[in-house]
């Protein structure tokens, strides 16, 4: 019997030349990711494990968010980056609670204020890679301190009747008021937010900086009410004011 061999046809040639420009995409493709994962920064790259030890990246504030959302990742979080921390108790009362809650060693003053633990892990980026380099870059100088006015408070928001609960009322927001220095300065936002000098960059810098890490910052150009100090939230609405 004599075997004879067709030529393929128009359809089978097109679909064999598509599959082979399909599976050269997907090997260009796979070289691609494998360059990007070897040579990105991993702040830079969602699939890499967040950690308070890295610079503020690209993919950082998704990172952030994803492992405040699970308290076991959270507090893992704290841990490996060397933050000591202790259980915030919990308490229900209406619309207020302390859920979720946990105690950091910071340069925090007072010390240790109740928060969410999504809050003390973004606290402790912001302080790590953003305050503690701009106090060297800026002032020269170590940074000692960070004075705030609280975190919990069983209240609605600025504590008017009828309106909806304050982020505060969740220990999920923390209002910073100023900074010390090791060389005994101090900058605060009252007084340096609008000045021309070494303690104004810094606490712009601090400002800028924080809206890389919160949801939701609010400062004196966002009213009256923060004209002394940083509003700062890691959850809530995208606001840098």
């Amino acid at each position: 019997m004599k075997l004879i061999l067709r030529e393929p046809s128009a359809e089978v040639r097109a679909l064999a030349s598509a599959a082979g420009f399909l599976l050269d995409l997907l090997l260009a493709g796979l070289l691609v990711f494998a360059l990007v994962d070897r040579l990105a920064p991993p702040q830079d790259l969602p699939w890499k494990p967040f950690s308070l030890n890295q610079p503020i990246g690209l993919a950082t504030a998704g990172k952030l968010a994803r492992v405040g959302a699970d308290p076991a990742a959270c507090r893992a979080a704290l841990r490996e980056g060397g933050v000591r921390f202790t259980e915030g108790e919990t308490r229900e009362t209406g619309y207020c609670s302390t859920r979720n809650t946990v105690r950091a060693s910071s340069r925090l003053s007072p010390a240790a204020p109740v928060m969410t633990c999504p809050l003390a892990l973004g606290y402790a980026l912001w302080e790590r890679q953003v305050l503690a380099p701009a106090a060297r870059e800026i002032m020269s100088s170590r940074l000692t301190g960070v004075d705030h006015y609280g975190t919990y408070a069983c209240r609605t928001i600025y504590g008017r009747p009828g309106e909806r609960p304050s982020a505060h009322a969740r220990a999920q927001a923390l209002d910073v008021a100023g900074f010390r220095f090791a060389d005994g300065r101090r900058a605060t936002v009252a007084a340096d937010f609008q000045a021309d000098s070494e303690e104004g960059r810094f606490v712009q810098a601090a400002r800028n900086g924080a809206c890389r890490v919160f949801g939701t910052v609010l400062g004196p150009d966002y009213n009256a009410a923060h004209r002394d100090h940083f509003h700062l939230e890691v959850q809530g609405w995208r606001i840098c004011a």
